[in-house]
């Protein structure tokens, strides 16, 4: 994964690369998702950092290294950039090699994505799922409370799909299952592959 530092002290907020994503997100969500809720963090972040220990240090130090408001911001800034950034209008499919991966892992890609929506569904209160992959390369499907990161127990992330109320209300009301089942059509599959 590609750090990311502050340019000029300052952390910036990501650009979105689509105002929308059709069926499955609205603009109304992502508008407040995106540029409420996210930018808040940025905000939050770059007001805590001037004098601090983590002046000047990348965005995952940060989330590895910091504890309290400063580690939420960054975790959030993180996870949120890491879930923007992994869906497209035209996704690219995943690479045979990635699938052979994930069936000789999981048993089938079918398998893999009942367990993520399943993990996804049933983690209680706010936070996230993730698809990530151990020292090793073996993959695994964790569940992640509020800011949390999969960084912090020392795994890469590669996917995954944000359950907290924000992400979703707007467009599915309390049906967070609905949610998670529609995020597949969206999901692209070369930038998921490229964070390994």
């Amino acid at each position: 994964m590609k750090e990311i530092m502050p340019i000029n002290g300052q952390f910036a907020l990501m650009n979105l690369p689509y105002q929308d994503l059709g069926n499955v997100i609205s603009a109304n969500t992502l508008s407040f998702h995106h540029g409420k809720h996210l930018k808040a963090y940025v905000d939050n972040l770059n007001k805590a950092l001037p004098g601090s220990e983590f002046e000047g240090k990348s965005l995952q130090n940060i989330v590895l290294n910091a504890q309290g408001p400063v580690f939420n911001n960054a975790g959030q800034i993180l996870n949120h950039n890491l879930y923007f950034e992994q869906f497209s209008l035209a996704p690219k499919p995943m690479s045979k090699a990635f699938a052979d991966r994930l069936t000789a892992q999981f048993g089938s890609f079918e398998a893999f994505q009942k367990e993520f929506e399943t993990k996804g569904a049933t983690l209680f209160g706010s936070g996230w799922v993730w698809l990530s992959a151990d020292a090793e390369g073996k993959l695994v499907i964790t569940q992640h409370a509020n800011a949390d990161n999969p960084l912090r127990q020392g795994l890469t992330p590669l996917l995954t799909f944000d359950v907290w109320e924000h992400a979703y209300y707007l467009d599915y009301q309390n049906r967070r299952a609905d949610y998670l089942s529609a995020l597949w059509n969206v999901v692209d599959w070369q930038v998921v592959e490229s964070r390994l």
